[in-house]
């Protein structure tokens, strides 16, 4: 079972969902995003594509990240994503039961903070390129994808730059920013 670490929420337990549908991000995982982000996230809009349990994105609201937007299709872990956000009594926080490729396909919202934890077979240059052109991000925001450390070097697309990596265990982050 997955528990925020800091913040407002802190130490309150998360439920997860069952299953091989969704792979949680690592406590050790989000410490590290977190302590990369600093201080920058009360008050910014925080994105979470590939929500899984909501872990992230209700971390970043509990840090004071606002308003905070979480993306997922799988039943399962809507209803994981909407007891937490429920348990945790977050107002700003939005679920979104679709697919990301159909939450991108509508109304862009400048975003300060995005994360990606698609599947690690899953392309991602296309969404990170939609991110740019679909005017997703406001400027000088920060992406962060989650992929597999066993993969190549993450490619961005024009519109983003990238930043740095951290590796912890079988998955390392991919920070980019927009100029």
């Amino acid at each position: 079972m997955a528990r925020i670490i800091g913040g407002v929420a802190g130490g309150r337990r998360l439920q997860t969902p069952r299953g091989r549908s969704t792979r949680p991000t690592s406590d050790r995982m989000r410490e590290g995003l977190m302590s990369a982000l600093g201080g920058a996230l009360p008050g910014r809009a925080f994105l979470d594509l590939f929500a899984g349990s909501g872990a992230v994105g209700l971390e970043a609201a509990s840090r004071g990240a606002t308003p905070v937007h979480l993306v997922e299709r799988e039943p399962a872990a809507v209803q994981a994503i909407r007891t937490n956000v429920a348990g945790l009594g977050m107002a700003d926080v939005h679920v979104h039961a679709v697919s990301v490729s159909r939450f991108l396909s509508g109304t862009a919202i400048a975003f300060d903070v995005v994360f990606l934890d698609p599947p690690y077979a899953d392309p991602v240059h296309d969404l990170l390129t939609v991110l740019v052109t679909g005017d997703w991000l406001a400027d000088q925001a920060v992406v962060v994808v989650e992929r597999s450390s066993r993969d190549l070097p993450l490619e961005w697309p024009d519109g983003l730059v990238g930043d740095r990596s951290r590796r912890y265990g079988d998955g390392t982050l991919w920070y980019g920013r927009r100029p």
